[in-house]
């Protein structure tokens, strides 16, 4: 194994780069460690695309000293962050940023100095900070780290040090927390993590392929795409004409085929030339296949270049600017929609704007109906990242903000927002949609932010919330059995019914969460159910009790064929 002693900008590239391959390529391994056996366990992806956003900052960074370079991968994983194990994953590398400033080189101290920043940045991130989860990993790993480098100034040494001391803290992580336990996984988050140690070891040892630096995963570049695309709503009065690259482009090629190859495929020459010719750049090989997504105002020359190094299998193209211009026609249509709704519910203009986030059109309408300004696609499955949040704060032109999460996952990134916008903005951590629609009957345009905020509050306390879905594994969680295909009733965050039909999962929820104070029942029956599904819950309800008032909405919300709340 050779000797190394200096990590020069060319290392720290490929370190940041593997940690993201690694992160992509295993994803949906990390997210199968959910401990709820529910269809949106999503720590991986999380983790991957916030990842990603660093990586992309490193590469497009200009300077050769690790100082710039480090503080460019916090600043993508600070933007791109999504979910609380991805806020982490940022804080983390904002500590060693803070570390390395600079810096041009590493040595085998500056590296270990730097994670034990990242620890104590991470920790400090944390209102809570519990043990058996990704901060104990860091913690351990940044710990190895320290105590090697006082014995010895080879990286590749610590690095191995660091990585062995990541999988021993990953294992102890179910006797650290005894949910773990319970259903048998490793933390999610801290195996996020030991996939980026193991990468930065792999790099440093010389044990990582360059190749697989890019996974050709194509379900990943497709998610990438759709995530450099979101955020169209908080975009929509961009003139299409200010768009500098108009054209997105996509094109697969099938490398060292057809008449026209002519250039070896070198990932670094490819990307390099294709980053001079526009932006939103992602590009995913691997020995036969090359895909690419670019913004461009020539796609000829996309299409060329990639001829070059094989056969065109795929090609897409499409015009922006018309999209764009389709997006401000839908939402003037939209706005004057919801101008109708707002002045028939006579709701007041005011100088806060209220934003949330939520999944399902029909979910989205509602809380428009009740005053909210701006919807952020996005909560289970896809948590929006701190960027799409402090877009959407800042394309409401308000005074002020507030922002409904509604859903716990998304606190953290909610709260980095905060601390990036530029105007007073407060966090109601609403954890479910419906907590969110009942939180919004406290909200007074009138009223000052701080006093929107705490009776809002306030008032999402006297709501209780289940969500009915489908189990995606066998598992065993609070003495319950639960079996792959079972329905499953979470009662404010905890699985308290399961069953093997829906309907039996709705109404044990309802009748879980009703007492004699319960006045009204409400349930948004999402797309994979219907309007009769509905209304048979509905007698169902009216069964256990004739009092209740029940209202049925179509919320479209995917995953979840009923959201249900008690008042």
């Amino acid at each position: 194994m050779t000797k190394m002693t200096t990590i020069t900008n060319v290392e720290f590239g490929k370190m940041i780069n593997a940690a993201a391959a690694a992160l992509a390529a295993n994803a949906d391994t990390i997210n199968k460690l959910n401990v709820f056996p529910v269809p949106d366990g999503d720590t991986g992806t999380n983790m991957s695309l916030s990842m990603a956003s660093g990586a992309q900052y490193e590469r497009d960074a200009l300077d050769t000293d690790i100082s710039t370079l480090a503080k460019a991968t916090s600043k993508g994983l600070l933007m791109g962050a999504r979910g609380n194990s991805g806020v982490i994953l940022s804080q983390i590398f904002r500590g060693f940023s803070n570390s390395v400033e600079g810096k041009k080189t590493l040595s085998a101290r500056d590296l270990a100095d730097a994670l034990m920043s990242g620890a104590q940045v991470a920790y400090k991130s944390v209102m809570k900070p519990t043990e058996g989860t990704i901060l104990t990993v860091i913690r351990e790993a940044a710990s190895k780290a320290n105590k090697v480098a006082d014995e010895t100034d080879d990286l590749v040494n610590l690095m191995h040090a660091v990585n062995e001391a990541a999988q021993i803290a990953l294992a102890s992580t179910p006797d650290l927390l005894p949910v773990l336990k319970q259903v048998g996984v490793v933390d999610s988050g801290g195996q996020g993590l030991v996939f980026v140690l193991q990468a930065f070891y792999q790099v440093l040892s010389g044990d990582f392929n360059e190749a697989d630096l890019k996974t050709p995963d194509n379900a990943e570049l497709d998610q990438m795409v759709k995530e450099l695309h979101a955020g169209a709503q908080a975009n929509s009065h961009l003139d299409p004409q200010s768009i500098e690259y108009g054209y997105c482009t996509e094109i697969m090629v099938q490398i060292a085929k057809g008449t026209t190859y002519d250039h070896e495929f070198d990932y670094e020459t490819f990307y390099h030339h294709l980053s001079q010719l526009g932006d939103s750049l992602l590009v995913i090989n691997d020995d036969e296949i090359v895909k690419v997504h670019v913004h461009t105002e020539n796609p000829g020359e996309i299409l060329r270049w990639g001829t070059h190094f094989g056969s065109l299998v795929k090609v897409k193209v499409d015009n922006m600017r018309d999209q764009q211009q389709a997006v401000i026609d839908a939402q003037r249509t939209e706005e004057a929609q919801m101008a109708k709704m707002a002045a028939a519910a006579a709701v007041p203009a005011s100088d806060t704007a209220v934003i949330v986030i939520s999944s399902g059109d029909g979910v989205a309408e509602l809380f428009k109906s009740l005053g909210v300004h701006t919807v952020i696609s996005g909560g289970q499955t896809m948590n929006p990242s701190t960027a799409d949040i402090v877009d959407a704060i800042k394309a409401t032109g308000a005074k002020s903000a507030l922002i409904l999460p509604n859903n716990s996952n998304i606190f953290m990134a909610a709260d980095q927002a905060v601390d990036l916008a530029d105007i007073p903005v407060r966090v109601v951590k609403t954890r479910t949609v419906q907590q969110g629609l009942t939180a919004m009957m406290g909200y007074n345009p009138e009223a000052e932010l701080s006093d929107n905020a705490d009776e809002m509050a306030s008032v999402m306390l006297d709501v209780k919330s289940a969500q009915i879905t489908k189990a995606v594994r066998d598992t065993k969680l609070n003495d319950m059995i639960i079996k792959h295909g079972d329905w499953m009733g979470i009662l404010d965050g905890e699985i308290e019914v399961v069953t093997k039909k829906l309907l039996d999962a709705a109404s044990q929820s309802v009748a879980k969460m009703i007492d004699d104070d319960s006045e009204i029942v409400t349930i948004i029956y999402g797309e994979n159910t219907n309007q009769k599904d509905a209304e048979k819950l509905q007698e169902a309800v009216l069964a256990l009790n004739d009092g209740l008032e029940v209202e049925i909405h179509n919320g479209k919300q995917p995953l979840y064929p009923f959201l249900i709340s008690v008042e």
